[in-house]
């Protein structure tokens, strides 16, 4: 199911959307600071940020995003409800925001629709290709593959969003939920066992093609 980061300094705020959220099935982690979040970014399918957070705020860490070129769909909490403020917060990057005092219903709903809207299904279909991230599995043609759950995490990533080319690191970051002091080597060698089961080669991929210079990216129709 999707994952979802949540970046509040209040503990309250926390504790009730995360409850909400994993009532859902959705995967939630969490962030009291923008430093927290901005090494959580990467691994998540769609963020929500609180406007006022101590040291980097929520329009900072939207504005980070894009510029790094994250494209996870973001809501903006904020206090903020004046038109001027709300057009000043879908400025930075965010796509939707929910003015406090909130009800979590109705921010569920919200993150239900961006995700609706950003393409994250819960079932991925592709030339052939079943992910059905439910059940946890995946079939070929008709014929289920025995992954590994690296190796799950790491096509679905990739399935996700097909036609974008995935750096070495941001898959680290994202798959193995690595610091950066991970080796690249590991997404290579893995890279290489899932090509086997999907029966791609790096000549003639059918699913995940190489990016010269820079990393991996799942074919597009």
């Amino acid at each position: 199911m999707p994952t979802i980061l949540v970046v509040d300094d209040d503990p309250a705020i926390l504790e009730i959307l995360r409850a909400y959220l994993q009532a859902e099935g959705h995967t939630v982690f969490e962030a009291a600071n923008g430093q927290d979040a901005r090494a959580l970014l990467p691994r998540a399918d769609l963020a929500i940020l609180d406007w006022m957070l101590p040291g980097v705020s929520g329009a900072e860490l939207a504005q980070d995003a894009r510029r790094d070129g994250l494209t996870l769909p973001l809501l903006m909490l904020t206090a903020r409800g004046e038109e001027e403020d709300k057009l000043r917060g879908l400025d930075t990057g965010v796509d939707d925001y929910v003015v406090k005092p909130f009800s979590p219903r109705e921010v569920v709903a919200r993150v239900r629709a961006l995700l609706r809207r950003a393409g994250v299904q819960a079932q991925v279909d592709h030339g052939g290709l079943r992910i059905d991230l439910r059940a946890h599995t995946v079939t070929l043609d008709g014929a289920p593959l025995e992954l590994s759950r690296l190796e799950f995490d790491l096509l679905t990533a990739l399935a996700h969003h097909p036609g974008l080319a995935w750096t070495r690191e941001r898959l680290l970051e994202r798959v193995w939920a690595s610091d950066g002091s991970g080796t690249e080597r590991v997404v290579d060698v893995h890279i290489t066992a899932l090509r086997r089961k999907l029966g791609d080669t790096s000549d003639a991929p059918r699913f995940i093609e190489t990016v010269r210079g820079v990393g991996y990216r799942f074919r597009e129709d």
